[in-house]
């Protein structure tokens, strides 16, 4: 009885705490291991006995315990990814609008991604991050792993149609959002320009380019100021869909 209780245990232990790994939050670089494997155990003490029956364990089959653990890390990666591609859609647009503006050179560590990034991208992700946590959307994650017990049955054969099909929307839809949510600025990065361009031929004795630049970083976070309520709601939205979209992959 324990042995076989030992075993289930780890079994969850092993699809939460890959999840919690790669989760927005909890699985950046910077904070410590013990914390994440903290978390992992508390959430494993809280599915285990929820889903304790659905673990038949074959203890004299070491072969057999080794795939079913392979196979519960894979769906923990799934959701855990997921999450994580979401945070995607803020770098992308964070790096359009830093280009557009004439920051695309500004670079920092972006502690979200490990790695550089643009500014402006840095800070869309730690903000997305944020009211991730402040509006309890990443609720929607633990949910997730809840349900991925309907979904992904331990040792049944996973769908891997279903989850490429997951994967390939995850990334086009991060992109699409990307661009929606940098589209102002790549209009007023268009007519502005545009702008400079006929000033240049009217006036070809001006310095365009050192009178252009400050322009544009001013104007430019006068408009980013404006619509970063919206900017983030959308994303919030958006993140929320996703989430809601992990439950119908059968």
């Amino acid at each position: 009885m324990l042995p076989a209780l030992a075993a289930t245990f780890m079994l969850v232990f092993a699809r939460v705490g890959s999840m919690m790994m790669l989760m927005p939050g909890f699985g950046e670089s910077n904070i410590p291991v013990r914390i994440k494997l903290a978390i992992a155990l508390l959430l494993t003490l809280i599915i285990l006995p929820l889903h304790r029956n659905a673990y038949q364990v074959d203890l004299t089959s070491i072969s057999a315990l080794g795939v079913l653990m392979v196979h519960e890390i894979v769906i923990g990666i799934v959701l855990g990814a997921t999450a994580r591609v979401t945070l995607s859609a803020l770098a992308v647009a964070g790096s359009v609008i830093a280009q557009q503006l004439g920051l695309g050179f500004v670079t920092a560590v972006d502690p979200t991604q490990g790695q550089q990034g643009v500014l402006i991208g840095n800070f869309l992700s730690i903000l997305g991050m944020t009211l991730l946590f402040a509006t309890d959307s990443h609720h929607l994650v633990i949910a997730a792993l809840n349900e991925s017990y309907r979904i992904f049955s331990p040792g049944e054969v996973m769908p891997s149609g279903d989850v490429a099909a997951l994967a390939t929307r995850a990334f086009a839809t991060a992109f699409k959002i990307g661009l929606q949510l940098s589209a102002p600025f790549l209009v007023f990065g268009l007519v502005f320009n545009i702008g400079l361009g006929v000033l240049a031929r009217l006036m070809p004795a001006m310095q365009v380019y050192f009178v252009g630049v400050p322009l544009s970083i001013m104007i430019g976070f006068v408009i980013f100021g404006i619509v970063l309520a919206g900017m983030m709601g959308t994303y919030l939205n958006y993140f929320t869909s996703v989430m809601h979209e992990l439950t119908p992959l059968k």
